[in-house]
Protein backbone atom coordinates (compact mmCIF):
# COMPACT_ATOMS: atom_id res chain seq x y z
CA UNK A 1 0.00 0.00 0.00
CA UNK A 2 2.81 2.39 0.87
CA UNK A 3 5.06 1.69 -2.11
CA UNK A 4 3.27 4.20 -4.36
CA UNK A 5 3.58 6.91 -1.72
CA UNK A 6 7.25 6.17 -1.14
CA UNK A 7 7.83 6.33 -4.88
CA UNK A 8 6.42 9.86 -4.93
CA UNK A 9 8.28 11.03 -1.85
CA UNK A 10 11.55 9.76 -3.33
CA UNK A 11 11.03 11.92 -6.41
CA UNK A 12 13.34 14.91 -6.43
CA UNK A 13 11.88 17.93 -4.59
CA UNK A 14 8.58 16.14 -3.81
CA UNK A 15 9.07 15.79 -0.05
CA UNK A 16 10.30 19.38 0.23
CA UNK A 17 7.32 20.77 -1.67
CA UNK A 18 4.79 18.76 0.30
CA UNK A 19 6.36 19.60 3.68
CA UNK A 20 6.87 23.27 2.82
CA UNK A 21 3.29 23.61 1.63
CA UNK A 22 1.89 21.98 4.77
CA UNK A 23 4.01 24.21 7.02
CA UNK A 24 3.12 27.26 4.95
CA UNK A 25 -0.59 26.46 5.30
CA UNK A 26 -0.32 26.19 9.08
CA UNK A 27 -1.58 29.77 9.68
CA UNK A 28 -4.63 29.09 7.53
CA UNK A 29 -5.39 25.88 9.44
CA UNK A 30 -5.06 27.56 12.84
CA UNK A 31 -6.08 31.20 12.46
CA UNK A 32 -9.76 30.79 13.29
CA UNK A 33 -9.20 29.13 16.66
CA UNK A 34 -6.11 31.28 17.38
CA UNK A 35 -8.14 34.46 16.79
CA UNK A 36 -10.91 33.25 19.09
CA UNK A 37 -8.49 32.39 21.90
CA UNK A 38 -6.64 35.68 21.47
CA UNK A 39 -9.81 37.79 21.55
CA UNK A 40 -11.05 35.99 24.66
CA UNK A 41 -7.67 36.55 26.36
CA UNK A 42 -7.97 40.25 25.51
CA UNK A 43 -11.34 40.41 27.25
CA UNK A 44 -13.47 40.39 24.11
CA UNK A 45 -16.75 38.52 23.80
CA UNK A 46 -17.35 35.32 21.87
CA UNK A 47 -19.43 37.37 19.45
CA UNK A 48 -16.49 39.65 18.70
CA UNK A 49 -14.19 36.65 18.39
CA UNK A 50 -16.59 35.07 15.91
CA UNK A 51 -16.86 38.26 13.89
CA UNK A 52 -13.09 38.66 13.58
CA UNK A 53 -12.66 34.98 12.70
CA UNK A 54 -15.38 35.40 10.05
CA UNK A 55 -13.66 38.51 8.69
CA UNK A 56 -10.48 36.49 8.29
CA UNK A 57 -12.34 33.62 6.62
CA UNK A 58 -14.22 35.81 4.14
CA UNK A 59 -11.07 37.72 3.20
CA UNK A 60 -9.24 34.42 2.75
CA UNK A 61 -12.00 33.12 0.46
CA UNK A 62 -11.73 36.27 -1.65
CA UNK A 63 -7.96 36.34 -1.74
CA UNK A 64 -7.24 32.75 -2.78
CA UNK A 65 -8.50 32.92 -6.40
CA UNK A 66 -7.18 36.46 -6.84
CA UNK A 67 -3.69 35.47 -5.73
CA UNK A 68 -4.01 32.23 -7.70
CA UNK A 69 -4.56 34.24 -10.86
CA UNK A 70 -1.52 36.36 -10.05
CA UNK A 71 0.54 33.19 -9.65
CA UNK A 72 -0.58 32.05 -13.10
CA UNK A 73 0.37 35.44 -14.53
CA UNK A 74 3.64 36.15 -12.74
CA UNK A 75 4.96 32.86 -11.36
CA UNK A 76 5.10 31.39 -7.87
CA UNK A 77 8.10 33.10 -6.18
CA UNK A 78 6.93 36.61 -7.08
CA UNK A 79 3.52 36.04 -5.46
CA UNK A 80 3.68 33.30 -2.81
CA UNK A 81 6.50 34.67 -0.64
CA UNK A 82 5.45 38.36 -0.63
CA UNK A 83 1.89 37.31 0.13
CA UNK A 84 3.04 35.14 3.05
CA UNK A 85 5.10 38.01 4.48
CA UNK A 86 2.20 40.47 4.17
CA UNK A 87 -0.23 38.03 5.79
CA UNK A 88 2.16 37.39 8.70
CA UNK A 89 2.80 41.12 9.12
CA UNK A 90 -0.93 41.84 9.23
CA UNK A 91 -1.47 39.14 11.85
CA UNK A 92 1.45 40.54 13.85
CA UNK A 93 -0.26 43.94 13.84
CA UNK A 94 -3.41 42.30 15.18
CA UNK A 95 -1.48 40.37 17.84
CA UNK A 96 0.45 43.41 19.04
CA UNK A 97 -2.35 46.01 18.98
CA UNK A 98 -5.15 43.78 20.26
CA UNK A 99 -8.85 44.40 19.78
CA UNK A 100 -8.76 48.11 20.56
CA UNK A 101 -9.14 50.06 18.35
CA UNK A 102 -11.58 47.67 16.72
CA UNK A 103 -11.27 49.05 13.14
CA UNK A 104 -7.54 48.28 13.22
CA UNK A 105 -8.26 44.74 14.42
CA UNK A 106 -10.78 44.22 11.61
CA UNK A 107 -8.43 45.60 8.95
CA UNK A 108 -5.52 43.53 10.23
CA UNK A 109 -7.45 40.25 10.27
CA UNK A 110 -8.91 41.03 6.84
CA UNK A 111 -5.46 41.71 5.42
CA UNK A 112 -4.09 38.52 6.99
CA UNK A 113 -6.83 36.48 5.32
CA UNK A 114 -6.64 38.32 2.01
CA UNK A 115 -2.88 37.82 1.58
CA UNK A 116 -2.77 34.17 2.67
CA UNK A 117 -0.71 32.63 -0.17
CA UNK A 118 -2.45 30.06 -2.42
CA UNK A 119 0.02 27.31 -1.56
CA UNK A 120 -2.54 24.54 -2.05
CA UNK A 121 -3.23 25.52 -5.65
CA UNK A 122 0.46 26.13 -6.23
CA UNK A 123 1.45 22.64 -5.08
CA UNK A 124 -1.15 20.98 -7.30
CA UNK A 125 0.12 22.99 -10.25
CA UNK A 126 3.69 21.82 -9.51
CA UNK A 127 3.02 18.10 -9.15
CA UNK A 128 3.11 17.30 -12.90
CA UNK A 129 6.51 18.95 -13.38
CA UNK A 130 7.96 17.17 -10.35
CA UNK A 131 6.57 13.67 -10.87
CA UNK A 132 6.77 13.57 -14.66
CA UNK A 133 4.92 10.26 -14.94
CA UNK A 134 1.21 10.40 -15.59
CA UNK A 135 0.33 7.42 -13.42
CA UNK A 136 1.65 9.15 -10.28
CA UNK A 137 -0.67 12.16 -10.35
CA UNK A 138 -3.61 10.27 -8.84
CA UNK A 139 -1.50 9.13 -5.88
CA UNK A 140 -0.04 12.61 -5.38
CA UNK A 141 -3.49 14.18 -5.21
CA UNK A 142 -4.64 11.54 -2.73
CA UNK A 143 -1.57 12.12 -0.59
CA UNK A 144 -2.22 15.86 -0.75
CA UNK A 145 -5.83 15.36 0.40
CA UNK A 146 -4.74 13.12 3.29
CA UNK A 147 -2.04 15.60 4.34
CA UNK A 148 -4.66 18.35 4.34
CA UNK A 149 -6.84 16.35 6.75
CA UNK A 150 -3.84 15.77 9.03
CA UNK A 151 -2.94 19.47 9.01
CA UNK A 152 -6.43 20.60 9.94
CA UNK A 153 -6.46 18.05 12.76
CA UNK A 154 -2.99 18.79 14.13
CA UNK A 155 -3.21 22.57 13.67
CA UNK A 156 -5.71 23.30 16.48
CA UNK A 157 -3.69 21.05 18.80
CA UNK A 158 -0.60 23.15 18.09
CA UNK A 159 -2.53 26.32 18.90
CA UNK A 160 -3.61 24.87 22.23
CA UNK A 161 -0.02 23.82 22.98
CA UNK A 162 1.42 27.25 22.14
CA UNK A 163 -1.24 29.00 24.20
CA UNK A 164 -0.61 26.70 27.18
CA UNK A 165 3.18 27.09 27.03
CA UNK A 166 3.32 30.78 26.10
CA UNK A 167 0.26 32.93 25.35
CA UNK A 168 -2.37 33.56 22.64
CA UNK A 169 -0.26 36.47 21.37
CA UNK A 170 2.81 34.28 21.07
CA UNK A 171 0.73 31.61 19.32
CA UNK A 172 -0.41 34.06 16.64
CA UNK A 173 3.11 35.39 16.08
CA UNK A 174 4.87 32.02 16.12
CA UNK A 175 2.45 30.16 13.85
CA UNK A 176 2.51 32.89 11.22
CA UNK A 177 6.31 33.11 11.35
CA UNK A 178 6.47 29.35 10.82
CA UNK A 179 4.08 29.76 7.90
CA UNK A 180 6.43 32.25 6.23
CA UNK A 181 9.27 29.74 6.53
CA UNK A 182 7.15 27.11 4.81
CA UNK A 183 6.22 29.48 1.99
CA UNK A 184 9.89 30.45 1.63
CA UNK A 185 10.91 26.81 1.31
CA UNK A 186 8.43 26.33 -1.53
CA UNK A 187 9.03 29.65 -3.29
CA UNK A 188 12.81 29.25 -3.59
CA UNK A 189 12.65 25.59 -4.67
CA UNK A 190 13.84 24.84 -8.21
CA UNK A 191 10.42 23.54 -9.40
CA UNK A 192 8.64 26.69 -8.19
CA UNK A 193 11.22 28.97 -9.78
CA UNK A 194 11.14 27.07 -13.05
CA UNK A 195 7.37 26.67 -13.31
CA UNK A 196 5.53 28.82 -15.83
CA UNK A 197 1.86 28.82 -16.57
CA UNK A 198 0.76 28.09 -20.12
CA UNK A 199 -0.22 31.05 -22.30
CA UNK A 200 -3.77 32.08 -21.54
CA UNK A 201 -6.50 33.93 -23.33
CA UNK A 202 -7.24 37.24 -21.64
CA UNK A 203 -10.67 36.89 -20.03
CA UNK A 204 -12.06 38.57 -16.94
CA UNK A 205 -13.70 35.32 -15.77
CA UNK A 206 -10.39 33.48 -15.84
CA UNK A 207 -10.85 29.87 -14.73
CA UNK A 208 -14.58 30.38 -14.15
CA UNK A 209 -15.32 30.39 -17.87
CA UNK A 210 -15.07 26.58 -17.78
CA UNK A 211 -18.47 24.92 -17.45
CA UNK A 212 -16.92 21.74 -16.09
CA UNK A 213 -15.10 23.66 -13.38
CA UNK A 214 -18.32 25.43 -12.38
CA UNK A 215 -20.04 22.05 -11.97
CA UNK A 216 -17.20 20.83 -9.75
CA UNK A 217 -17.34 23.97 -7.64
CA UNK A 218 -21.09 23.57 -7.23
CA UNK A 219 -20.74 19.95 -6.11
CA UNK A 220 -17.84 20.64 -3.73
CA UNK A 221 -19.75 23.58 -2.23
CA UNK A 222 -22.30 21.12 -0.83
CA UNK A 223 -19.56 18.74 0.31
CA UNK A 224 -18.17 21.71 2.25
CA UNK A 225 -21.61 22.30 3.77
CA UNK A 226 -21.66 18.67 4.90
CA UNK A 227 -18.28 18.96 6.56
CA UNK A 228 -19.10 22.25 8.28
CA UNK A 229 -22.47 21.04 9.52
CA UNK A 230 -21.20 17.82 11.02
CA UNK A 231 -18.80 19.66 13.32
CA UNK A 232 -21.68 21.72 14.77
CA UNK A 233 -23.98 18.73 15.09
CA UNK A 234 -21.20 16.84 16.87
CA UNK A 235 -21.02 19.62 19.46
CA UNK A 236 -24.72 19.27 20.27
CA UNK A 237 -24.43 15.49 20.44
CA UNK A 238 -21.44 15.69 22.80
CA UNK A 239 -23.29 18.08 25.11
CA UNK A 240 -26.33 15.83 25.10
CA UNK A 241 -24.32 12.78 26.19
CA UNK A 242 -22.70 14.70 29.03
CA UNK A 243 -19.27 13.86 27.64
CA UNK A 244 -18.58 17.41 26.53
CA UNK A 245 -15.21 18.14 24.97
CA UNK A 246 -13.88 14.59 25.23
CA UNK A 247 -16.74 13.12 23.17
CA UNK A 248 -16.55 15.98 20.68
CA UNK A 249 -12.80 15.49 20.25
CA UNK A 250 -13.30 11.76 19.77
CA UNK A 251 -15.87 12.30 17.02
CA UNK A 252 -13.68 14.78 15.13
CA UNK A 253 -10.63 12.54 15.54
CA UNK A 254 -12.66 9.64 14.16
CA UNK A 255 -13.71 11.71 11.14
CA UNK A 256 -10.07 12.60 10.48
CA UNK A 257 -8.94 9.02 11.00
CA UNK A 258 -11.55 7.77 8.56
CA UNK A 259 -10.43 10.31 5.96
CA UNK A 260 -6.82 9.25 6.53
CA UNK A 261 -7.61 5.59 5.96
CA UNK A 262 -9.87 6.25 2.98
CA UNK A 263 -7.41 8.58 1.29
CA UNK A 264 -4.53 6.21 1.95
CA UNK A 265 -6.30 3.24 0.40
CA UNK A 266 -7.62 5.30 -2.52
CA UNK A 267 -4.20 6.63 -3.46
CA UNK A 268 -2.47 3.28 -3.12
CA UNK A 269 -3.88 1.94 -6.38
CA UNK A 270 -4.57 3.09 -9.91
CA UNK A 271 -8.23 3.33 -10.83
CA UNK A 272 -9.66 2.46 -14.22
CA UNK A 273 -12.55 4.27 -15.84
CA UNK A 274 -13.36 7.96 -16.19
CA UNK A 275 -12.88 10.06 -13.03
CA UNK A 276 -16.21 11.81 -13.68
CA UNK A 277 -18.07 8.57 -13.03
CA UNK A 278 -15.84 7.73 -10.08
CA UNK A 279 -16.53 11.11 -8.48
CA UNK A 280 -20.28 10.47 -8.61
CA UNK A 281 -19.80 7.10 -6.89
CA UNK A 282 -17.58 8.63 -4.21
CA UNK A 283 -20.01 11.46 -3.46
CA UNK A 284 -22.88 8.96 -3.26
CA UNK A 285 -20.89 6.87 -0.78
CA UNK A 286 -19.98 10.01 1.17
CA UNK A 287 -23.66 10.99 1.52
CA UNK A 288 -24.55 7.39 2.44
CA UNK A 289 -21.84 7.36 5.09
CA UNK A 290 -23.30 10.42 6.79
CA UNK A 291 -26.82 8.97 6.97
CA UNK A 292 -26.32 6.54 9.94
CA UNK A 293 -25.24 9.43 12.17
CA UNK A 294 -28.91 10.41 12.61
CA UNK A 295 -29.41 7.27 14.72
CA UNK A 296 -27.23 8.89 17.44
CA UNK A 297 -26.22 5.75 19.38
CA UNK A 298 -23.93 5.87 22.41
CA UNK A 299 -20.48 7.53 22.22
CA UNK A 300 -18.54 4.37 21.32
CA UNK A 301 -20.68 3.26 18.33
CA UNK A 302 -21.14 6.91 17.34
CA UNK A 303 -17.36 7.26 17.12
CA UNK A 304 -17.24 4.24 14.81
CA UNK A 305 -19.97 5.75 12.65
CA UNK A 306 -18.03 9.02 12.49
CA UNK A 307 -14.94 7.14 11.27
CA UNK A 308 -17.08 5.48 8.59
CA UNK A 309 -18.49 8.86 7.58
CA UNK A 310 -14.98 10.22 7.03
CA UNK A 311 -13.72 7.38 4.83
CA UNK A 312 -14.87 8.80 1.50
CA UNK A 313 -14.00 12.46 2.12
CA UNK A 314 -10.32 12.41 1.10
CA UNK A 315 -10.97 10.20 -1.97
CA UNK A 316 -13.72 12.60 -3.08
CA UNK A 317 -11.39 15.57 -2.79
CA UNK A 318 -8.54 13.75 -4.53
CA UNK A 319 -10.77 12.76 -7.45
CA UNK A 320 -12.00 16.34 -7.70
CA UNK A 321 -8.38 17.51 -7.99
CA UNK A 322 -7.92 15.39 -11.11
CA UNK A 323 -11.03 16.87 -12.70
CA UNK A 324 -10.06 20.44 -11.80
CA UNK A 325 -6.80 19.95 -13.67
CA UNK A 326 -8.72 18.65 -16.69
CA UNK A 327 -11.30 21.40 -16.85
CA UNK A 328 -9.19 24.43 -15.96
CA UNK A 329 -8.78 26.61 -19.08
CA UNK A 330 -5.23 26.87 -20.34
CA UNK A 331 -3.04 29.04 -18.15
CA UNK A 332 -5.43 29.10 -15.15
CA UNK A 333 -4.53 25.95 -13.23
CA UNK A 334 -3.46 27.67 -9.98
CA UNK A 335 -6.48 29.95 -10.04
CA UNK A 336 -8.77 26.96 -10.67
CA UNK A 337 -7.42 25.04 -7.69
CA UNK A 338 -7.66 28.18 -5.57
CA UNK A 339 -11.34 28.53 -6.51
CA UNK A 340 -11.85 24.99 -5.24
CA UNK A 341 -10.29 25.95 -1.91
CA UNK A 342 -12.50 29.03 -1.70
CA UNK A 343 -15.67 27.12 -2.58
CA UNK A 344 -14.99 24.41 -0.03
CA UNK A 345 -14.23 27.01 2.66
CA UNK A 346 -17.38 29.00 1.95
CA UNK A 347 -19.46 25.83 1.89
CA UNK A 348 -18.07 24.78 5.25
CA UNK A 349 -18.92 28.19 6.70
CA UNK A 350 -22.47 27.99 5.33
CA UNK A 351 -22.86 24.52 6.82
CA UNK A 352 -21.74 25.81 10.19
CA UNK A 353 -24.16 28.73 10.02
CA UNK A 354 -27.16 26.70 8.83
CA UNK A 355 -26.84 23.84 11.30
CA UNK A 356 -27.06 26.05 14.38
CA UNK A 357 -30.67 27.15 13.74
CA UNK A 358 -31.57 23.60 12.64
CA UNK A 359 -30.35 22.26 15.98
CA UNK A 360 -32.31 24.85 17.92
CA UNK A 361 -35.54 24.26 16.01
CA UNK A 362 -35.47 20.51 15.37
CA UNK A 363 -32.82 18.99 17.61
CA UNK A 364 -29.57 17.03 17.15
CA UNK A 365 -31.00 14.35 14.84
CA UNK A 366 -31.97 17.01 12.32
CA UNK A 367 -28.50 18.49 12.71
CA UNK A 368 -26.94 15.21 11.61
CA UNK A 369 -29.41 15.03 8.71
CA UNK A 370 -27.85 18.18 7.23
CA UNK A 371 -24.57 16.55 6.07
CA UNK A 372 -26.43 13.62 4.51
CA UNK A 373 -28.79 16.03 2.71
CA UNK A 374 -25.90 18.21 1.55
CA UNK A 375 -24.06 15.18 0.20
CA UNK A 376 -27.20 14.12 -1.66
CA UNK A 377 -27.55 17.57 -3.24
CA UNK A 378 -23.89 17.40 -4.29
CA UNK A 379 -24.61 14.12 -6.05
CA UNK A 380 -27.66 15.62 -7.76
CA UNK A 381 -25.51 18.48 -9.06
CA UNK A 382 -23.11 15.97 -10.60
CA UNK A 383 -25.90 13.85 -12.07
CA UNK A 384 -27.72 16.85 -13.53
CA UNK A 385 -24.56 18.20 -15.12
CA UNK A 386 -22.94 14.96 -16.19
CA UNK A 387 -22.69 15.97 -19.84
CA UNK A 388 -20.87 19.18 -18.99
CA UNK A 389 -18.45 17.45 -16.63
CA UNK A 390 -17.67 14.70 -19.11
CA UNK A 391 -17.05 17.11 -21.99
CA UNK A 392 -13.44 17.51 -23.14
CA UNK A 393 -11.66 20.43 -21.56
CA UNK A 394 -11.79 23.63 -23.57
CA UNK A 395 -8.21 24.83 -23.65
CA UNK A 396 -9.25 28.18 -25.04
CA UNK A 397 -7.86 30.19 -27.90
CA UNK A 398 -4.54 31.84 -27.12
CA UNK A 399 -4.22 35.26 -28.69
CA UNK A 400 -0.95 36.46 -30.11
CA UNK A 401 -0.56 38.78 -27.15
CA UNK A 402 -1.53 36.46 -24.33
CA UNK A 403 -1.87 37.64 -20.76
CA UNK A 404 1.15 35.80 -19.47
CA UNK A 405 4.32 33.99 -20.48
CA UNK A 406 5.24 35.67 -23.76
CA UNK A 407 7.76 32.89 -24.39
CA UNK A 408 4.87 30.41 -24.60
CA UNK A 409 6.35 28.01 -22.06
CA UNK A 410 4.37 24.82 -21.80
CA UNK A 411 2.65 24.25 -18.51
CA UNK A 412 3.27 20.64 -17.41
CA UNK A 413 -0.04 18.94 -16.85
CA UNK A 414 -1.88 15.73 -17.67
CA UNK A 415 -4.80 15.18 -19.95
CA UNK A 416 -5.07 11.49 -19.54
CA UNK A 417 -8.30 10.38 -21.07
CA UNK A 418 -9.84 7.73 -18.88
CA UNK A 419 -6.93 7.40 -16.46
CA UNK A 420 -6.55 9.54 -13.35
Amino acid sequence: MFSRYLEILKARHAARLLTGTLVGRLPNATSAIAIVLFVRAEGGSYSLAGVLAAVYGVANAVGQPVLGRLVDLHGQPRVQLPAAVLAAAAMAVFALTGIDPLPVACLATAAAGLFTPPLEGGLRALWPSVLRREDQIHTAYAMDAVAQEVMFTVGPLLVSLFVAVWSPTAALLALNAIGVLGALSVAVSPPAKAWRSAPREAHWLGALRSGGLLVLLGALFFVGIALGSITVAATAYADGTGGGDSVYAALLAALGFGALIGGGVYGAREWAGPPERRLKALVALLALGYAPLVTMPGPAPMTLLAALAGVFLAPTIACAFVLVDRHAPRGTVTEAFSWLVTTFTVGSSVGTGVTGPVLELLGPRAGFAVPAAAGTVSLLVLLASGGVLAAPRNLGRVAAGSENDPNRAVEPRFSSGDRA
